[in-house]
């Protein structure tokens, strides 16, 4: 009688660990990155614990056995929140449903970082620990032959798990009756607000981009068409027609290079960029300024594609990778359009092929050539990546080994990559910050390296006879946990900057420089998807119907980025509450991105 006794007791324990378990696991999982009980609502919290014990429920139902189901629960979700608490402090963005196409570029440089935890994250992962350990010893199990029963009651909550994920895409639900925060452009807000797992769910229904309302590709194409044949009727396009010879254009996306002075004063024991400097605070026959990226901190394909297309992230999910989602067969371009005026069009990173799928992308966008990692023999490297220096010195030898034809170079860089808490033997550190951390220190001396690189890269081609254009720009800042202690100094955090402020976080120097007459601007304050226009207006080439539409829209809209908005009167706003004033824009940008044709 006492074991019959016992074993109710246990059994009744069970099954109270089926409801307390989920909801435990919840929490841990928030807990990661923040205390949910400041960030989240009522509302919010009981959505996710109703998920969190509806899957459980369906476990329990698919294995018959209470602790495989818990067991199974915790640890994906223990593992889960690991690696998203590691990719928000590499790059100050959660892990998003697009994320999951990116794994193969994600593991080509997952050994470069740094994977110590904080205090409250290491205490997370004991909690995970010790619930795994009580919930083993929940051993309910459901008698031999009653899959009959739970066959039906697993397929019952399959629907009711994907009834309750599909309502999240509703408008009407999220916003009116649940209240819930979905400003898709500020992803990390929805994951502190809403849960974890919850915003990985409402952001599958952006896995797809609806057309924009009025949107009629018979329209566009006409529209652009008529954009075209006004732009090569400019005198840039009399002069080409005339036998005038088109410049060379050579394009540096350098990874992570930007300037921390724009966030804040510190000291510093040398000038970290010298000649940038120079070039930014006005030089002969150069544009600079800023440039505002959709980015910060990863996702460098993000403004690759900006400057190539023309495409702002704005229009399209916080999160996404164009490249990875919405290139197909064949998509217009910067170097599409070149081609067609008789460029050699050259795409160059001196890393995988595969990372972002450039193999793959680049022929799409009208690339005739691509040279990858194994076309740099011998390079010299910097930590474990091809310098810089090593990298500009194969610009110079495809240059000097092309044919008659202008010359367009894409050139995406990898010296700067993340992370920066290593010593290297091949890396002396030569910047240092008062006050600030080694960290910092290494990541300043990387962009030193830079500088000095791409002077002698600017001094090489002042010398060519050939006219050639130069422009030079970060794809992105870097993480916060480097600049922290630049952001202290100033009496500022990561965790407290206003929306103005947040918007510095976005912005990298930028110059188009060439070696014969432009007309010079200094203190350009523009955004990665109009640099391309920029570009074609500052070597005097015709411009094609979409990027005439880009040089024109800048003059109202001078920023357009996935943070934020500017206008020319200094207006500082969103896309989103722009609609009107970027109808247009995003109608075209849609006709490119999914319904041009070649043909």
């Amino acid at each position: 009688m006492k074991k019959v006794i016992q074993k109710s007791r246990e059994s009744r324990l069970s099954l109270i660990m089926l409801f307390i378990a989920p909801a435990v696991t919840f929490y841990l999982l928030e807990w990661y990155t923040h205390n949910p009980f400041e960030t989240m609502k009522a509302t919010p919290q009981v959505l996710n614990l109703i998920m969190f014990e509806l899957l459980a429920l369906l476990l329990f139902a698919v294995f018959g056995k209470l602790h495989v189901a818990l067991m199974t629960e915790t640890l994906f979700f223990g593992i889960y929140g690991l690696a998203n608490y590691f990719v928000l402090n590499f790059r100050s963005v959660p892990i998003q449903p697009w994320d999951l196409l990116s794994i193969g570029t994600a593991a080509s440089v997952a050994g470069n970082y740094d994977y110590t935890l904080d205090r409250q994250a290491l205490l997370v992962v004991l909690g995970f620990i010790l619930l795994l350990i009580l919930e083993y010893f929940c051993r309910f199990t459901l008698k031999k032959g009653t899959w009959k029963l739970r066959l039906p009651m697993a397929a019952t909550l399959v629907v009711m798990l994907g009834a309750f994920g599909l309502m999240f895409h509703s408008d009407e639900i999220v916003e009116q009756k649940l209240r819930l925060y979905n400003k898709l452009f500020t992803p990390t807000t929805i994951s502190y607000k809403n849960g974890t797992a919850l915003a990985f769910v409402m952001e599958l229904r952006y896995m797809s981009v609806d057309k924009p309302a009025g949107y009629d590709a018979d329209a566009a194409t006409q529209e652009l068409a008529a954009l075209e044949e006004e732009s090569m009727s400019e005198p840039a396009m009399a002069a080409a027609s005339d036998g005038e010879e088109l410049p060379n254009i050579i394009v540096i996306m350098d990874e992570a290079f930007s300037d921390p002075a724009i966030l804040g004063d510190f000291t510093v024991n040398q000038d970290y960029m010298p000649f940038v400097h120079s070039l930014l605070e006005g030089a002969e026959n150069t544009v600079s300024g800023w440039l505002n990226v959709s980015v910060l901190g990863g996702n460098t394909a993000n403004t690759e594609f900006e400057y190539l297309t023309g495409n702002t992230m704005a229009f399209l999910p916080q999160g996404s990778i164009p490249y990875q989602q919405y290139i197909n067969e064949s998509a217009p371009s910067l170097a599409s359009h070149l081609a067609s005026l008789g460029y050699q069009t050259v795409a160059m990173h001196p890393y995988n092929a595969s990372g972002w799928d450039r193999d793959t992308v680049y022929p799409a966008m009208g690339f005739s050539e691509m040279y990858f990692l194994p076309d740099f023999e011998n390079p010299h490297k910097v930590r474990n990546y091809v310098s810089d220096q090593s990298d500009f010195e194969k610009i110079i030898e495809i240059y000097e080994n092309k044919g008659d034809s202008p010359l367009f170079l894409f050139n995406v860089t990898m010296q700067n990559h993340s992370s920066y808490t290593e010593s290297f033997d091949n890396f002396d550190p030569q910047i240092e910050v008062e006050g600030g951390s080694q960290t910092l220190n290494n990541y300043l001396s990387l962009l030193s390296l830079s500088d000095e690189a791409l002077s002698e890269l600017i001094a090489y081609f002042e010398g060519q006879e050939e006219d050639t254009v130069i422009v030079f720009f970060g794809d992105h800042q870097t993480t916060n946990s480097v600049i922290e202690p630049i952001l202290k100094q100033n009496g500022k955090s990561s965790s407290t900057l206003t929306e103005e402020e947040q918007a510095d976080r976005y912005k990298v120097p930028f110059f188009i420089w060439a070696n014969f007459d432009i007309e010079e601007e200094t203190g350009v304050e523009t955004s990665a998807n109009y640099l391309g226009a920029k570009t074609l207006e500052a070597a005097g080439v015709p411009m094609d119907g979409y990027f005439t539409y880009l040089s024109g829209l800048s003059e109202t809209v001078p920023v357009i980025s996935a943070n934020h908005v500017t206008l020319t009167d200094g207006t500082f706003t969103n896309a989103d509450d722009q609609a009107e004033l970027l109808s247009d824009y995003k109608g075209y940008q849609y006709y490119r991105l999914f319904d041009y044709s070649a043909d």
